[in-house]
Parts: C-alpha cells; structure tokens; sequence
C-alpha cells in the first residue's frame, strides 16, 4: 500500500467557529435548544438581537428589524466567528440581506435544508415542516431560503399546542418538556397519518430540537432542525485531518 501525504500551511484563527444570533426574548432554553450552549460539543458565540422579539419577528414581520439583524452580525464578525446562524427560523426574513452584509456564511433558518432534503427524495414524496406558528409562515419566507413554490411540503404548526405556544410563543416563563415532547409528536403523527408520502421531517423552530430523538423513534423517519445545520456547517469550518490516502 502506498500512503501519499499533503503537507498544508496552518492557519490559525480567532474565535468561536459559530457566531449565534438570538432573539430578544425570555424563556427557557433546555439543552438541545439552540439558545443552550450545552446542547454543542464545540464552543459558540451569541449574540442577542436588542428589540427582535417574537412579535415583532414572527406576528408583525417588521421590516424594522433588518438593520439590528445586520448590526448583529457584524458584531460577530469583529469578534472572529467564521459562521452565523439564528436561533429562530423565521430569521429566513433577514436570510439574503444578512448574508450580503458580512464576509462570513450566513444560514439563519433551519428551513435552508429544504432544498437539499428535496433533492434526496423519490418523486411522490414530500417533505414535512412543523413550525413554531404556521399562521405567520408566508411565501417570502420560503423564497428567502431558496425553497421553490413546487417544492412538495405537508406544514403543520404548534400554535395550538397548549404548553409549546404558552411557553414558547407566549413566555410564560416556564416550560413542561414532557408536555411539549408530547406535544410535537401528536403533531407528526397527524401529519404522517395524514400525508403518508412524507419521508423527511424539517424542525423549523430552534425550540424544538430537544424533541428530534422523539419525532424519529415515533416516524423511523430523518429529522433535520437547527442542530443537523449548524453541525454540517461547523464539520466544514472545521475539517478532521486526515494522515494520507491510498
């Protein structure tokens, strides 16, 4: 066997490889949450979006908040992350302008992986969405990110989910992970009884991760959320080395 090894230069760099950005709210971030620096086994860097609450970002999509977003990220970028991300899928809003805006990849909403999911499907299958609000999840959202309007979709919501929206969308400032385990799984077994031809799930939320290992062993489906992204992307800023190949 012949080893063949590549000799490369260094490099070293600053700071964290994923810059985060937050949004201003208040409740809990179990691990597994994007908003848990717990739930990554590499380190982070967060920064809160001053103003970007819920309502704002997801109720009333204010057109306002571009600017914050950008600033935020700028601010990451000074402090030496090679990547963003967003701790909120519905940032899809901001997607385009942001990455425009600094030197650095930009994949604000978890919804970016629709594209590729779809290019991994048998023709008849569809990709199944559950978002924090499907109510407030338009078409602008879906072009941000590159979803085409044929893209084959079954979106279901947790808005009505008693505890999610309570303590999610509401802040109550408490939050029954039992509850909302509960909750997100009844949701995808409506939607896989439903639309039998789903073969993939999408986890828009950043609040729902903690719940993947639930949605999978209920479906025996693949789940992709804010930690399969942020993950693939960190695996790319941080290649293993590898000693030669054959």
């Amino acid at each position: 066997m012949t080893v063949y090894r590549i000799k490369s230069k260094s490099r070293s760099w600053d700071g964290e490889p994923i810059g985060i950005l937050i949004l201003d709210a208040a409740y809990p971030c179990i691990p597994g949450n994007v908003g848990n620096a717990t739930t990554y086994d590499f380190p982070v860097r967060y920064k809160e979006v001053r103003g970007s609450s819920i309502e704002r970002l997801l109720n009333e999509r204010d057109p306002s908040l571009l600017e914050p977003f950008i600033q935020g990220a700028k601010e990451l970028e000074a402090e030496g992350v090679r990547a963003i991300t967003g701790a909120c899928g519905f940032m899809a809003l901001f997607q385009p302008q942001v990455a425009a805006a600094v030197g650095v990849p930009v994949f604000l909403s978890s919804l970016l992986q629709v594209p590729f999911i779809r290019q991994t499907l048998k023709p008849g299958q569809k990709i199944g969405v559950v978002t924090a609000n499907k109510s407030v999840l338009t078409d602008e959202h879906f072009r941000n990110v590159g979803i085409a309007p044929d893209t084959p979709m079954a979106v279901y919501g947790m808005e009505d989910q008693d505890e999610f929206r309570s303590s999610v969308l509401e802040e109550k400032g408490t939050l029954d992970s039992a509850k909302v385990e509960a909750e997100i799984v009844g949701v995808v077994d409506r939607m896989t009884k439903e639309n039998p031809e789903v073969a993939a799930i999408v986890l828009e939320c950043s609040d729902l991760p903690p719940y993947a290992a639930a949605v999978h062993a209920h479906t025996g489906l693949p789940v992709f959320d804010f930690i399969t992204m942020i993950r693939y992307v960190h695996s790319a800023l941080t290649p293993r080395p590898y000693e030669g190949y054959m």
